[in-house]
Order: structure tokens, then C-alpha cells, then sequence
């Protein structure tokens, strides 16, 4: 039988481990998003043949006004990695949704350019897409609600950002 090391041990113990609240939101948190990702995937698969990857790719391009972003700006804002937002990309495209078009100043660069098809399949998807959204949402929250859910919202994503920045370490600009 294997036995832990000594850091293995003192890490164990100086866990802090989720009390019974704090473990009941965190689950109730992922079984949430897990649902309403899957709800929202196959509602958008049945009315508009879209994925909910390819929405969130068409709603981060008719976003910017050009309707044109760098990959790595694309994966920024999507919070994706390289590799997926290529192959999310070159799927896409094949269906001509999308252009990657090569950028002039850097050739290990490129841009996704928004197709008129792409806008058509965001402007056709969009009405339904809301109306769930709205349905399985804020139908069921007071504005009350909707305010504290969009502040807790802001202040994770916030925290993650700064926690993103001290991982990355000190930038080299």
C-alpha cells in the first residue's frame, strides 16, 4: 500500500474543505450550468442547426463593429484555447458561416470574418434563442434577483480576471 508523503499530508490537511452551504451552492452551481448549457444546445441544434459554440462565436463577431476579429481575440473572448477556437473555426467556415482569412502583418496570425450566411443564421437564431433564455431565466427572478445575479456575475468574473493576470505572472510588454 502506497502511503501519502509528508507534503502530500500537509496539504490534506491544510485543505479548506467546502462546508455543507458552500458545497451545496458549488454543485447546485454546476448542475446548473451543465442543464442550461444542454437545454440551450439542443434548442438551438432544433430550430436553427446551430451549436451553442457556434452561437457564441457568431454573437463575439457581430459584437465588433467590423464583424472581423483576430483568432487569439476570438479565444480571449470566448475563453477558449487556440486549438479549439481553430477547430470551432474551420467547422464553421466549411458551413460558410465564417472566413479565416490570413493576417498580412503576421503570418501565424489570422481573422474570422462574419459571412452574410453567418449573419443571417445568428438574425434567424436569435429571436428563439432569447426567448428560452428569458423563459428558463428571468421569467422565474424578480428584478431584485436579476440585479444580485448580475453583480455576483461581475464580481466572479472580475476575481477571475485578476487570478488569470497573477498566474500569467509579470507581463514582458
Amino acid at each position: 500500500m502506497c502511503q501519502p508523503s509528508q507534503v502530500e499530508s500537509a496539504v490534506v490537511a491544510e485543505t479548506r474543505w467546502l462546508d455543507d452551504e458552500e458545497q451545496r451552492a458549488w454543485r447546485g452551481w454546476l448542475d446548473l450550468n451543465a442543464q442550461l448549457s444542454a437545454i440551450l444546445n439542443r434548442h438551438l441544434q432544433a430550430v436553427s442547426g446551430l451549436s451553442l459554440p457556434d452561437y457564441d462565436v457568431l454573437v463575439a463577431l457581430t459584437d465588433v463593429p467590423e464583424r472581423s476579429l483576430r483568432m487569439f481575440e476570438l479565444g480571449a473572448r470566448l475563453g477558449w484555447e487556440k486549438s479549439r477556437v481553430s477547430k470551432q473555426v474551420a467547422r464553421m467556415a466549411a458551413r460558410g458561416l465564417l472566413v479565416r482569412r490570413e493576417c498580412p502583418d503576421d503570418r501565424r496570425g489570422a481573422f474570422v470574418d462574419l459571412t452574410d450566411d453567418g449573419l443571417a443564421a445568428i438574425q434567424a437564431a436569435a429571436p428563439a434563442h432569447v426567448e428560452l433564455v428569458r423563459s428558463l431565466v428571468f421569467d422565474g427572478l424578480s428584478r431584485a434577483q436579476v440585479r444580485s445575479l448580475a453583480a455576483i456575475s461581475r464580481l466572479l468574473l472580475d476575481r477571475f480576471d485578476r487570478l488569470a493576470k497573477d498566474l500569467a505572472g509579470p507581463s514582458t510588454e
